[in-house]
Parts: structure tokens; sequence; C-alpha cells
């Protein structure tokens, strides 16, 4: 069953909307115990790196997160936010985040450009992956962005005053910065590809 995880600092029904508008059947799951059963978790994410951290400790998540995703090696996909806490430490509220990936997330520089980036912009897929993609414009809100540590996890870049990394994988864990419920048709084109992904890869 498809997850999607419905906390007070997301955007989980307009995800909702898109997965089903695909054909597939999903869920909101809002407790440990409606992960359960879960092959693929999509986490949105709207608003702070902090208020996400805080909201899935509140809903007592975190620990299955990580049994979930980092033992069992369920699918995972996290949207804007939803992709920076997959890092160690975000600047925004100065936030422990989950730590999946190694790095940590930054903001752009405001001297060299506005924030938040928002509106439509390219993204280039650099890495293959079984999630099959192609080089399109995506919709962005974002102020902040990930630093990866290791190169091997960068999926997508993007260029803002600069190139910025807008979309990571390492095997079952899959983020964008951008978000693919408002990017129109090549949004639903990565939603779909991740979604008919097979539990473990």
């Amino acid at each position: 069953m498809i997850k999607i995880i419905d906390y007070k600092a997301g955007n989980a029904p307009s995800v909702m909307h898109a997965v089903t508008r695909l054909g597939y059947d999903a869920e909101f799951a809002r407790s440990p115990k409606e992960l359960s059963d879960a092959a693929h978790i999509i986490l949105p994410g709207v608003g702070s790196a902090k208020a996400t951290m805080d909201s899935l400790a509140d809903m007592d998540l975190i620990d299955t997160l990580n049994e979930t995703v980092m033992s069992r090696k369920v699918l995972f996909l996290g949207i804007c936010v939803g992709m920076q806490i997959l890092f160690e430490h975000s600047e925004e509220g100065d936030a422990d985040c989950l730590g999946w990936l190694d790095g940590r997330v930054v903001k752009f520089d405001t001297q060299k450009v506005r924030v938040p980036q928002m509106g439509w912009n390219q993204v280039s897929f650099i890495k293959k992956t079984p999630c099959d993609t192609k080089n399109d414009f995506f919709y962005f809100v974002n102020s902040y962005y990930a630093s990866p540590n290791s190169a091997s996890d960068i999926w997508g870049v993007t260029d803002y005053n600069g190139r910025f990394v807008s979309a990571v994988c390492r095997d079952n864990i899959y983020g964008t910065q951008f978000h693919v419920e408002k990017s129109g048709e090549a949004g639903l084109a990565l939603l779909s590809g991740f979604l008919s992904l097979k539990n473990g890869g």
C-alpha cells in the first residue's frame, strides 16, 4: 500500500490527489501502525525542517521510519522539506534531521539570489536510477538546498545563479527539492515512475 505521511506542516492532500490521478490507491499515515503495510512511503514537505522534524517526533514516527526505510528498505520519496530532512542537519531552524544521507542543508546566498526561489526551473538528471526520468521543468519553492557529502547521492541538479542539488537518490531512498505534485505532466511522470518501482528497487 502507498502511504502518504500526513502531518501538520505537510502538503499531504495535494500529493494524494496526484497519486490518485495516476490511478493508484493510497492512504494517509498518521501513526506508526499505519506504516506497517507500506510498500511506498511519501513524505511531503511544506514549511521548515525543524517544524517537520518536530511533527514527526510528536507523531512518534521517527523510529518507525528508521526501521521501515533503513532496515526493511521500503521505497521512500521525500518532497521539498521532505527531501531536506533526509540529511544530517539543516541550517533552517538549526535542526538535526533524519541523517539517512550524509550532508547538510544550507541557505541560498541572499546577496546573490532572491529567496525563496519560486516557480519553474529545469532539472538535469545526472544519475541513472530505476525511477526513469528525463530532463524537464519542475515547480520549486525553496530558500534552502541540500549539500550532500557524497556525489553518488546526487540524482538531479538545477541552476539558480549556480548549480545546486535538486534531487537525490540512494538505494530505496528518493528525494526531490521540487514539488512533483505541482509540476504538471513532468511531475506526474516522475511520481508514476517512483510508484511503479517494486520494494527494494
